[in-house]
C-alpha cells in the first residue's frame, strides 16, 4: 500500500523554525520527485518546494526562496523541508506529495503537479 506520512507541524512563534519528515512506503522512493505543498483555511493549495527523484534539482516558490530547504534520504524513503524565519502566512497545513512519473529529472512549483499526497501536517506560527 502505498503511503506518505507527514509530521514535524506544530506551533511556533515568528522567526522561529520547524523541521518537518514525510515518510515514504509501498512504492520506490527514489524513482520520483516529491515536494511539498499548503494549503491555509480559504486559500488555494499553494505550492512550496520540491525534489528530483537523484537530488539534483531543487526548487521553491518564491514566498519561502531562502527560509525553507527541502533534502531527502532515498536510504530512508523519506524527504524533509526545513524551515526557518517562520512567519504568520506561513500557517496552513503542509503536504507531502509526489508526482507519477518515474525518473522525471525536473519538478514543477505548481500545485497541479502533485498527484498523489498524504494526510497533512498543521504548522501555526503565531506569538
Amino acid at each position: 500500500q502505498k503511503q506518505l506520512v507527514e509530521s514535524g507541524g506544530g506551533l511556533v512563534q515568528p522567526g522561529g523554525s520547524l523541521r518537518l519528515s514525510c515518510a515514504a512506503s509501498g512504492f520506490f522512493f527514489d524513482s520520483y520527485a516529491i515536494g511539498w505543498f499548503r494549503q491555509a483555511p480559504g486559500k488555494e493549495r499553494e505550492a512550496v518546494s520540491c525534489i528530483t527523484d537523484r537530488m539534483r534539482t531543487t526548487n521553491y516558490a518564491d514566498a519561502v526562496k531562502g527560509r525553507f530547504t527541502i533534502s531527502r534520504d532515498n536510504a530512508k524513503n523519506t524527504v524533509f523541508l526545513q524551515m526557518n524565519n517562520l512567519k504568520p502566512e506561513d500557517t496552513a497545513i503542509y503536504y507531502c506529495g509526489l508526482n507519477w512519473q518515474p525518473h522525471l529529472g525536473r519538478c514543477a512549483i505548481d500545485p497541479d503537479w502533485f498527484e498523489y499526497w498524504g494526510q497533512g501536517t498543521q504548522v501555526t506560527v503565531s506569538s
